[in-house]
């Protein structure tokens, strides 16, 4: 079937598109209804804000639970806030009634998901927090349900109307506990200033860990950087440039400091009979752009892409080489 008679079908059927575009539509009103209570029910932002401040200040770690489809949410919840900083895990709470209640000591925290806030499954948890004074938080749209009235801190999200027409299948509910989940998240992680340094540690797998790679770590060092000193033969620089396979070459002062570079594009620029017997400071490009090799692999991309490089020399603080990286060691590493 050929594109034009793929975008006719689905143009056609007119019915599926007015319920995709229903869903869509309830989505985004879920999460208008969402940012409004946030602007304007001072007693839901205070809890918001309660809530991060109590996760932050406790010493043990957060145990997130739920059934159904907010145990799925639940889970994603205590994945986001491990991955960024805050201890988490999730308990399901009938496992947590035959026995795995134990894992919960009186230093964690327990957050709790219940649309309803009358999950029966929850009902032991409840009762264990209470006598062993674990401070519950809540997502749950019954402030006056068993959930809320035995939290800590009640998060009340806003009653919304369901994708599902028939108002059963959570859709929208749990849009707004995962947008409140990931929320709470991020404060947690900008409170304790976590750092992409630190997201690093808990992502070393994948395109993300190749990102978060830093280029001091991908970059080429001593021998291998393509380096001559002021006062250098053009001659020997276009040795140096092709016996490196850089396609360039950095030139430092008698203080190690990176003085210039040349490339291949400052050759073509001097190109005459007498561009040998020149010195290195007649072609370099002096002020290059250059990277510390504690940039992230991802920024460093982002330098190359945004100057239209391939190769930067990294410096340190004196701005003396220590590195050079080219763009193939980053999509080697898999960070394109």
């Amino acid at each position: 079937m050929s594109l034009r008679s793929i975008d006719a079908s689905l143009t056609g059927d007119s019915a599926i598109l007015d319920s995709i575009g229903r869903s869509l539509a309830t989505t985004v009103d879920g999460a208008n209804a969402l940012a409004t209570s946030f602007a304007n029910d001072a007693v839901f932002a205070r809890n918001l804000a309660d809530a991060v401040t109590l996760i932050g200040e406790r010493n043990g770690r957060v145990v997130v639970s739920g059934v159904g489809k907010s145990g799925h949410i639940g889970r994603k919840i205590a994945a986001t806030m491990a991955s960024t900083g805050t201890s988490a895990y999730f308990v399901h709470p009938t496992e947590a009634s035959h026995g795995d209640l134990g894992m919960i000591t009186s230093d964690d925290l327990l957050i709790l998901l219940s649309w309803s806030g009358e999950t029966v499954e929850l009902g032991n948890m409840l009762t264990y927090a209470q006598r062993f004074k674990v401070p519950v938080i809540s997502l749950t749209s019954n402030r006056d349900s068993l959930l809320a009235r035995h939290s800590t801190v009640p998060i009340v999200l806003p009653k919304v109307v369901e994708a599902c027409p028939h108002g059963l299948a959570p859709t929208t509910s749990a849009l707004l506990q995962l947008a409140v989940g990931d929320a709470l998240a991020i404060a947690l992680l900008e409170r304790r200033g976590f750092s992409a340094e630190d997201f690093k540690t808990f992502h070393p797998g994948g395109k993300l860990g190749a990102q978060l790679l830093l280029v001091g770590e991908l970059g080429h060092r001593g021998e291998a950087m393509p380096l001559l000193p002021l006062g250098a033969q053009m001659g020997q620089a276009l040795i140096e440039m092709s016996s490196k396979g850089f396609g360039v070459v950095g030139v430092v002062g008698k203080d190690g400091k990176l003085a210039g570079v040349i490339t291949d594009g400052d050759l073509r620029r001097h190109m005459s009979d007498g561009l040998l017997q020149q010195t290195v400071e007649a072609i370099m490009s002096v002020k290059p752009r250059v990277i510390s090799p504690q940039l992230l692999a991802s920024a460093a991309m982002q330098v190359m892409q945004a100057s239209k490089v391939t190769v930067l020399f990294l410096v340190d603080e004196t701005e003396t080489p220590v590195g050079i990286l080219h763009i193939h060691d980053l999509l080697r590493a898999g960070v394109a």
